[in-house]
């Protein structure tokens, strides 16, 4: 079944976003890309690029999570599921040519400061990831507050290397970020032993 004008608005808006980040995002480009007629935006989304901005980040995050988690849980257990979301990570970085790393952090960084809705729409998405992470290390006999903290720390790791993968062109900096994400789960379910 063909994607819906809406759909093709959203997966375009979401991969520019990831490369040019909200502010470097126009409407004129997203209906350019999604192959749609410029009124659709306000059909679909009559809040504007506002509404629609929020709508990408709220989506994004669930497929990024869902990703996510399905990789991690695709492991035997949470230290090579860790291991293999940032060899995930980087591949995807290099066959993209570093071009499309996750939009919520190009997107929280950008605007943060000057936009509430899509400032509370990346923190939504940042504490669904905290939880989703957490839940799983909790379940594998990490205490929950340790969980919970563990999950912070592997989300900046991913996301700053992102930023410096983007940056550099090299995947140095995720593989440095999954070595130390292997190594704080490994140490934190050895304390459980």
């Amino acid at each position: 079944m063909p994607a819906t004008t809406k759909d093709r608005i959203l997966e375009a808006t979401e991969l520019l976003f990831r490369r040019y980040g909200y502010t470097g995002t126009g409407l004129k480009q997203i209906v350019a890309d999604a192959n749609a007629p410029f009124g659709s935006v306000y059909h679909f989304f009559p809040g504007g690029k506002a509404q629609l901005g929020e709508e990408v980040i709220r989506r994004s995050g669930r497929m990024y999570e869902e990703l996510v988690m399905a990789v991690w849980d695709g492991a035997d257990d949470p230290v090579s599921g860790a291991g293999a979301v940032f060899a995930g990570a980087a591949e995807v970085l290099r066959a993209t040519d570093y071009l499309d790393p996750c939009p919520i952090a190009v997107v929280a960084l950008e605007v943060a400061s000057s936009n509430e809705a899509l400032r509370i729409a990346t923190a939504d998405v940042f504490a669904s990831w905290i939880g989703a992470i957490g839940a799983r290390l909790a379940a594998a006999g990490v205490a929950v507050e340790e969980s919970r903290r563990l999950s912070h720390v592997l989300i900046q790791l991913l996301e700053g290397a992102f930023m410096m993968a983007r940056a550099t062109r090299s995947t140095e900096a995720v593989d440095a970020a999954g070595h130390a994400a292997v190594a704080l789960i490994a140490a934190a379910l050895d304390r459980v032993l």
